[in-house]
């Protein structure tokens, strides 16, 4: 897709918008100046009229009737008017009458005609002239026919159109060369946002836009929005720092475990059963670095699927009884048990493996801090929106200063996490990983002496 420059649609949209209010406010001005010239010119029309009207009065002779006296009229020497009697006597014209000009058939009233090739506008106008009342009260009906070119109305007309237009340009010019000013102006918060974000590295993070950024409503949501990805992006880069300084000082320790354990059968010669010894020290720590590199390997496939819409349906308490059936001779070397229990149909939204990998370091972390003779409870509960599952354990505990820190990925301060069991640091942080790509949540507590309660709380299937 081609880049485009918001300065230069929002000024063209602005002129657009103008240049078609111009022209709407330049054709509202031609029909408006039409009418008020016309109306007029038209009332002025009826007047003339009316005075050429005024002007038939009795003839020098009596057989005559009445005629068209011309003295006192002054009309517009372009004008053309005649004057007509019932019964078609022509009682008298301008200088300029034309033949073509007669209309004398139709209703009284305004109409156009040519005179000699112009434009004219005439009113043809129906009267009763009463002359010398005092004598005879002689009633004559009159037919007036006068027009009048329209050449200087519509002067007129397109005169006042043309300043109507003339400023409407003048306008848009104006616009033309202000708005790109001012929408440049108004992008410099959004710029100097740009520049603040630019300098936002994988080791320098400081985001602190300017007051004036911050005061653009618009601006707002989206520095917001920015702050919060750099917040997150930072803690990720962070974590990604910590867990591979982490991971590479857990396998430097897995390693120099088993280049000591090697040096040590070199030192001197030793019986068959010292170095069969040995060797099954150095299998175990190379047991502990497959598991620690396993472990490594999950939670980066967790976190790089990221939170997702659920596409496989697992029934989790079968998945529980699965889990127990397979952990049970784990359990039963270290004579702890497991109690299960929960109905099935609670389905949650998570591929069997991974869901596997979330039960399995739950219940091993409980078997691992359970003490001899005891056992390990697991429920499934579910309410209709949500499922929870709870694994118990009657155990040494946990700290309350060390709980914050439980999921932090190679945390030592936690008793679960020491190498007297095996552990690397990983599972818990595997498992709070596991839960919330789900879309859920997991929490510990515990009471130092009593056991340690670990719940997970997850959507059914199809109600995320």
């Amino acid at each position: 897709m081609k880049p485009y420059s918001i300065t230069r649609r929002v000024v063209s949209l602005v002129l657009v918008v103008e240049l078609i209010a111009a022209i709407g406010v330049t054709a509202f001005a031609f029909f408006y100046e039409r009418h008020s010239h016309f109306r007029a010119f038209d009332i002025s029309l009826r007047g003339r009229a009316d005075t050429v009207m005024g002007a038939v009065e009795d003839a020098d002779d009596a057989k005559l009737g009445v005629m068209l006296d011309k003295t006192d009229l002054k009309m517009p020497r372009k004008d053309v008017y005649a004057v007509r009697e019932e019964g078609g006597q022509e009682l008298g014209q301008s200088p300029n009458w034309s033949p073509s000009s007669e209309n004398w058939e139709g209703e009284a009233g305004y109409f156009l005609l040519k005179v000699n090739g112009r434009s004219y506008r005439g009113i043809r106008l129906r009267g009763v002239r009463v002359v010398d009342p005092m004598v005879g009260n002689v009633r004559h009906s009159l037919t007036v026919l006068y027009a009048s070119p329209t050449k200087e109305v519509w002067e007129g007309v397109f005169g006042a159109v043309q300043v109507f237009a003339l400023a409407n340009g003048l306008l848009v010019l104006l616009t033309a060369l202000l708005v790109p000013l001012l929408v440049r102006r108004s992008m410099n918060p959004l710029h100097s946002l740009a520049v603040e974000a630019g300098g936002v590295t994988a080791t320098a993070w400081q985001f602190a836009p300017k007051d004036d950024v911050r005061e653009v409503a618009e601006l707002r949501p989206l520095v917001d929005a920015m702050e919060g990805v750099i917040r997150r992006l930072e803690k990720s880069f962070t974590q990604q720092r910590q867990f591979v300084g982490d991971a590479a000082h857990e396998l430097k320790t897995a390693v120099a475990v088993v280049k000591s354990s090697i040096q040590l059968l070199e030192l001197r010669a030793k019986t068959t059963l010292e170095y069969e010894s040995g060797l099954k020290r150095c299998y175990a720590d190379c047991l502990r670095m497959e598991d620690l590199a396993q472990k490594m390997l999950m939670m980066a496939r967790v976190e790089e699927a990221g939170k997702s819409e659920p596409t496989e349906r697992t029934d989790l308490a079968a998945a529980v009884h699965a889990a127990v059936a397979e952990l049970a001779p784990f359990a039963a070397l270290r004579s702890v048990e497991f109690v299960a229990t929960g109905e099935a149909g609670a389905n949650v939204g998570i591929d069997s493996a991974m869901l596997r990998s979330l039960l399995v370091n739950l219940l091993t972390n409980a078997v691992q801090h359970s003490p001899a003779a005891s056992e390990v409870r697991v429920g499934v509960a579910c309410d209709g929106a949500t499922v929870e599952l709870l694994v118990e354990d009657f155990g040494e505990g946990i700290a309350a200063e060390v709980l914050p820190f439980v999921f932090d990925r190679f945390y030592r301060g936690d008793p679960s996490r020491s190498r007297k069991t095996g552990g690397t640091g990983l599972g818990l942080a595997i498992c709070k990983t596991i839960v919330e790509r789900a879309r859920g949540s997991i929490r510990i507590e515990s009471v130092r002496g009593s056991g340690t309660k670990v719940l997970v709380t997850l959507p059914v299937f199809g109600q995320i």
